[in-house]
């Protein structure tokens, strides 16, 4: 055996634009893996300016600014300390690439330029980089280190390129968002890329929310054979450092330790929605949110996660009862803010109510008002809650699920009103399931109480909007089960209408539901951001025609 050096993994939550304090973040790392005695630091993708970074990468000043950062840090590996791989835009004769850079004595030493830039689902990168070749393998210390961005790893021919001009070992730098259980599709592909190369692989990944995006880190290491030999955590900024030893034949193998398994199933998509709200509050430096709490699920849910990223300090909550609001609903509501420990106010809209039917009655005289009067309560609730908001500084958290936005059960202006939505891309069926599960278990690292945070009759009454008398969501809507499978069908998997009737609904429903949805575009064009959870979300993955007359359903 030969002594081979350590190489630690820095696993960070960078933010958009802040390069003093993302070259803070990096350095802070750099610190912490010299004391371990590491030699060599890999941080992830664009970490000096966030991820992804949009056409804010395309400002000339900024493309300045950012490789006056990464000289700065390259003066930190001056002294001896660990040499460093760290992602940044970077021009090159011109042209402007997603590049990860190697800095060692004190100096910019090298580069890979990112070869397959990906322009699907959330990814733009083709709108704002230049493509690299399939980079020669990185020289450091003796060794060739086969350097790869993101996309890269996906697909075999970088992979190759690099073991085919002699890599020893596969680095791959990543912004790869989280997706609800895509941590085993990560690790299969980098399995993949060792096997066929005979290189262990380092994949190094952030963490944090950035806008609709969230990285759930889960960075790992595996060896040529494929076996995982160490992960770090979950959704929490951490650096590892993990040991080496290079083999008689030349070969590179991680020394294996303990393996934590990755956060996955429904508590990774809650963990998920905690961090894109934590990260979108905290980032852009709001004091904290307010909604509405109703008595209703996705309010108690939105209100869990809230807390729980938060604290229940940061989290307000507002009961704004109508002439239809039940007892029971009033209820529930102040049950579940005091198992949260929120501050619940109550601001009727009665009043507000019978002043808008009073400057009506002559305009709409004769005319049964119906959904007008629901969507003008609705407005009402906006309303108040956006005085809140402009008043004390709190950011409106919006609270309808992916059932409502994908038919258009929501009102613009109305419900639909805020900053932020943790259930944008959350089916009403995992809403309920989410919440069982919250109610369960005590999510790692988060704010709220460790028991119970809804109480068990909002789980189990049937959903209602209560904006007239007796109203229930089944009156409008088919069964959530049958929903949601339709909407998944045709969201997620774009199937045909006969492979949606084969799996047993009516075609009449079907069809209802696929106009429901094509005909609800343009209020999803006006809704706010929300946590990316599952392969499409509305917004950066899905991204249709509002003036949009085909249907396939017949």
């Amino acid at each position: 055996m030969t002594e081979c050096p350590r190489i630690a993994i820095a696993q960070l939550n960078p933010t958009m634009g802040d390069l003093a304090g993302n070259l803070a973040l990096v350095r802070k790392a750099h610190a912490e893996a010299a004391a371990r005695h590491a030699d060599l630091v890999v941080a992830t993708e664009l970490v000096m300016t966030g991820y992804p970074p949009e056409d804010l990468v395309l400002k000339r000043a900024f493309q300045d600014d950012v490789a006056e950062a990464v000289r700065d840090l390259a003066s930190d590996t001056g002294d001896g300390s660990p040499a460093i791989i760290v992602g940044a835009p970077w021009r090159i004769a011109g042209r402007l690439h997603n590049t990860a850079l190697l800095l060692a004595n004190g100096n910019i030493v090298a580069e890979a330029n990112k070869f397959d830039l990906p322009n699907y689902g959330v990814f733009d990168e083709k709108r704002v980089f230049a493509p690299g070749s399939t980079s020669a393998p990185i020289e450091w210390r003796g060794h060739k280190l086969g350097v790869m961005v993101c996309e890269d790893m996906w697909t075999p021919i970088p992979a190759k390129a690099l073991a085919s001009a002699g890599a020893r070992q596969l680095i791959v730098i990543n912004g790869s968002p989280y997706e609800h259980d895509k941590s085993g599709e990560r690790l299969a592909l980098a399995r993949a890329r060792a096997r066929e190369t005979g290189l262990p692989l380092i994949y190094a990944n952030q963490v944090g929310g950035q806008d609709e995006v969230v990285f759930d880190g889960a960075s790992f290491v595996v060896n040529a054979d494929g076996a995982i030999a160490t992960r770090l955590s979950s959704w929490r900024e951490e650096v590892a450092v993990t040991e080496w030893e290079i083999e008689a034949s030349g070969g590179w193998t991680c020394i294996a330790e303990d393996v934590p398994d990755p956060v996955d199933g429904l508590e990774g998509v809650y963990q998920a929605m905690v961090t894109g709200l934590r990260d979108y509050v905290r980032k852009n430096r709001f004091p904290g949110v307010v909604l509405g709490l109703s008595g209703g699920i996705d309010s108690a849910l939105s209100a869990a996660v809230a807390v729980d990223a938060l604290g229940a300090e940061q989290v307000r909550c507002v009961m704004m009862p109508s002439a239809y609001t039940s007892h029971e609903s009033l209820d529930d509501a102040a049950a579940c803010a005091s198992l949260l420990g929120t501050r619940l106010d109550e601001a009727p809209i009665v009043p507000a109510v019978e002043t808008y039917d009073g400057m009506l009655a002559e305009l709409f005289e004769g005319r049964e008002l119906g959904v007008t009067m629901e969507n003008i309560q609705a407005r009402l609730r906006g309303v108040l809650l956006m005085a809140i908001s402009n008043e004390f500084g709190h950011m409106v958290l919006t609270t309808g699920n992916k059932s409502e936005m994908s038919v258009g059960y929501a009102t613009l202006y109305g419900d639909m009103c805020g900053g932020y939505s943790v259930l944008k891309d959350v089916y009403k069926t995992t809403v309920f399931a989410l919440s069982r599960w919250r109610n369960g278990h005590a999510p790692e690292g988060t704010l709220g109480p460790s028991g119970p945070v809804i109480p068990e009759n909002i789980i189990v009454k049937p959903p209602t909007a209560e904006l007239r008398p007796g109203q229930r969501d089944d009156d409008s809507l088919p069964p959530y089960d049958v929903l949601d499978d339709i909407l998944r069908c045709l969201v997620e998997e774009e199937m045909t209408f006969d492979e949606i009737m084969a799996r047993g609904h009516p075609a009449g429903v079907v069809t209802r539901v696929e106009n429901l949805l094509y005909a609800a575009e343009y209020k999803r064009r006006q809704a706010p951001p929300g946590v990316k959870i599952t392969r499409k979300n509305f917004g950066r993955d899905r991204r249709y025609p509002v003036t949009n007359r085909y249907r396939d359903a017949r």
